[in-house]
């Protein structure tokens, strides 16, 4: 009875090991800003959907987005190895192999795209499959090793999810939710960037040229400071169009003149715990703008 009893626990724990690196494959902290952004489209963009199609789209963007970071990690795995920040990735560290991988990737990138095509509609079903191919085709694969650019061009397959909610409900594209798109694709730069700032080394490891490496920390803090001032007036856009109110705009005053003091801090400090600090609250930011925009719909 022991033996067996131990030779089940050993069972599951094995299956739970599996299961939780397929689940690593997803990039789940990546995936899960991704979603909500993705459901804070769906939840702003005029017209109902039953919930249980809501649920639906919020899964469909999320299986698409996790497929896209798989494949993704199945190209990178070289570079993966040799970067601090991803060397224990499941490629890397043997727990997965990169056929199994990218099989797992691309199953779970076909799946939602026809799932959301059939059950809700083929606008948004198209903008999902746009995004996924955009991450691994344009971001991943062609840009990513070639140019320090890698990141502004690239960043447009993370900004589309709120379109795909929007679409989602209302089976169009509009200027409403291609502000939300402008949003989040000029957040990434300075969010990317910073990350860049005080992981350089990594970077210049595995020959990626992300925008420290090639052009130096003071031009990336440049452009920082660029992209932070053409994004913050951009957050009060929809307050202009109609698609958020009060509650938004003051958390995008807040919030942004704090983002904004932020970047000054990492051209004053010019050091790697100022760079961490953006970094790590543009997380926070671009969470609560789009929380702020969920919070004014639940109210009315």
């Amino acid at each position: 009875m022991a033996q067996s009893s131990s030779a089940t626990q050993n069972f599951v724990g094995r299956i739970s090991d599996i299961a939780l690196n397929y689940l690593a494959l997803l990039k789940p902290r990546v995936m899960s800003l991704v979603v909500f952004t993705g459901f804070a489209g769906l939840i702003v963009a005029p017209g109902e959907l039953h919930p249980s199609l809501a649920a639906l789209a919020v899964i469909c963007i999320a299986i698409s987005a996790g497929a896209a970071g798989a494949i993704n990690m199945w190209y990178e795995r070289d570079i993966d190895a040799l970067m601090e920040r991803t060397k224990d990735r499941p490629i890397p560290a043997g727990k997965i192999s990169p056929n199994k991988a990218l099989i797992f990737g691309i199953l779970l990138n076909i799946l939602p795209v026809i799932v959301m095509g059939y059950l809700l509609n083929w606008v948004a079903a198209a903008l999902l499959a746009f995004a996924a191919g955009f991450y691994i085709f344009i971001y991943t694969i062609w840009l990513k090793r070639r140019t320090p650019h890698n990141i502004v061009i690239g960043g447009a397959a993370g900004a589309i999810p709120p379109m795909i909610g929007w679409a989602a409900v209302t089976g169009s594209i509009t200027w409403d939710s291609i502000v939300l798109f402008l949003i989040i694709f000029m957040w990434t730069p300075p969010h990317f960037w910073a990350l860049a700032l005080y992981r350089e080394g990594d970077y210049a490891k595995a020959g990626v040229p992300m925008l420290p490496v090639v052009s130096g920390a003071s031009e990336t803090r440049r452009q920082i400071l660029i992209y932070t001032v053409l994004l913050l007036p951009l957050t009060f856009v929809p307050l202009i169009l109609g698609t958020a109110g009060l509650i938004y705009g003051i958390t995008a005053g807040i919030l942004g003149a704090y983002f904004f003091w932020l970047t000054i801090k990492i051209i004053i400090s010019q050091n790697d715990k100022s760079a961490r600090r953006l970094f790590g609250f543009s997380i926070i930011y671009l969470f609560a703008l789009f929380a702020a925009l969920i919070i004014e719909q639940v109210k009315i």
